[in-house]
Formats: structure tokens, sequence, C-alpha cells
């Protein structure tokens, strides 16, 4: 007896990436156009699976490069620009054969994406560390220092200790260790991405906490940054006492 279309569907919905050349193979003969839709979908799916793991490979550049370090920590941090709340500085190790997709500068993802992404992260990572440095640190030293203060605080919550250090960009004061500085490399190192993705993931659920706290200024939407409705606040209200001085001086 023929298989209903609507059973076919059913098991495509059902079928993982294994699963998607066994559903092509058993279904590509059907002559019925529901069925071949089902089959051109699949391959698709196939085919965008393909293209993602052949991507995260190419992020592996500088981890098969430095493979000789037992512990490659990539590291990255958010909230540089805003006008409240710390920055947060993420540190990740990652397994020598991490199999996580999906991986990229934090700033690409969705919201929904990073958060999937950091409880995968966290579950396989080999160690995970964060740096925080509050607004009044930010107002005393300045916005670049606070961030290489937060950085060496992540990298020296690791355990195990990292080896070699994949930065984004920068290279961090006071840190006797190997660095490797990376022009936009939350793109390019899977390890750096990763970084990313902790550290943002981290500080938005933060500034969520604070949008309970001061909820005139919509933190938990605008993250601390200079949006409209932020500013208006600002003007109408005052800095609250996780703003930044040192960025809101010419505003109120």
């Amino acid at each position: 007896m023929e298989q209903k279309i609507s059973e076919i569907k059913n098991i495509l919905q059902a079928a993982d990436i294994c699963g998607l050349s066994a559903f092509i193979n058993t279904y590509e003969a059907d002559i019925r156009p529901g069925v071949k839709g089902l089959v051109e979908k699949a391959r698709k799916k196939l085919a965008a699976y393909e293209k993602e793991v052949a991507r995260t490979e190419k992020m592996k550049e500088y981890e098969r490069k430095y493979a000789s370090f037992s512990h490659i920590c990539g590291i990255d941090e958010v909230g540089r620009g805003p006008l409240a709340g710390p920055v947060v500085a993420g540190a990740v190790i990652l397994p020598k054969d991490c199999d996580i997709l999906y991986l990229n500068d934090s700033k690409q993802l969705t919201e929904k994406k990073r958060e999937e992404l950091y409880d995968v992260i966290m579950e396989k990572a080999v160690a995970v560390g964060l740096g925080f440095v509050s607004p009044e640190r930010i107002d005393e030293i300045n916005i670049l220092q606070a961030t290489y203060e937060a950085m060496r605080e992540a990298v020296g919550k690791l355990l195990p200790a990292p080896d070699i250090l994949l930065n984004d960009a920068v290279t961090i004061p006071g840190i006797t260790l190997r660095q490797v500085p990376i022009i936009k490399g939350d793109a390019k190192s899977i390890s750096i991405a990763a970084a990313s993705i902790v550290a943002k993931v981290t500080r938005d659920r933060l500034m969520a906490e604070y949008d309970k706290v001061y909820p005139e200024y919509g933190f938990a939407s605008n993250k601390g940054y200079g949006a409209a409705s932020h500013m208006d606040a600002l003007r109408r209200l005052g800095p609250t006492p996780i703003h930044r001085r040192s960025f809101i001086k010419n505003i109120c």
C-alpha cells in the first residue's frame, strides 16, 4: 500500500541530519509532486548543513595552526559602547575535537541562536571564564583599560589554565601568555566566537535584570546603548547608579 504524503512529511520532520540522505534515497523515485517537494526540501536541508560544516571547519584555522598547545583560549568582550552597565569579557577553552556548529560573531546571530549556543558551549567547553568591570571602574580608568582588566579577570578564572590566547584584535597588557591578536577574530576563530557568545549572553541577561530595577530606561531592549528612549529617560530622570558618568556628561 502506497504511503500517504502526510506520513512521508512526518518522517522528514522527524529525521535528523544523518537520516536526510536515507530519506532522499528512499523517496527520490516517487513521482508524486508532493513527495518531490519533500525530497527537494530534504536536499536543501542537507546542503545547508554541509555548508555550515564547511564554514565551521574554516573557522578552525587558528585552532589547527596552534594545535601543539594543550589549551587554546579564545577571548572577547562585549559592552564597550553602552552608556550603562559593565563591560564583560568571556574566555573559552574548547575541546580539541569541538563539533559545535553555528559559532560566529555574536552580533551576527539572533538572540535565540545565541541562547541556544550558550547552553551548548557551557556544556561542551573545557573551561569558561568571565570578567566584569563596573561602570564606576570604567569611569576611573577608561573603557580601554577596563576592557583589558575584564579580559585578565576572565583568563584568570580558567581551570585548566590556558597556554595560548587567541584575541579579538587586541594584545592584553599584563599577561605573560603567548597572545595572537586576530582582526575580526570572532568571525575567524571558533574559540573567539564562543567567547563572544558567552560574554554577550551573560551581559544581556544582566541588563535584563537591571531593567527590573530601573524599568524607565529600557535596559532589557537597549542593553544600555544610546537608544532614543534611553536618551529621553536620561534627560528626564537623570542617571542611575549603573550609568557611566564619563559617557553621559554631554547628555545630562
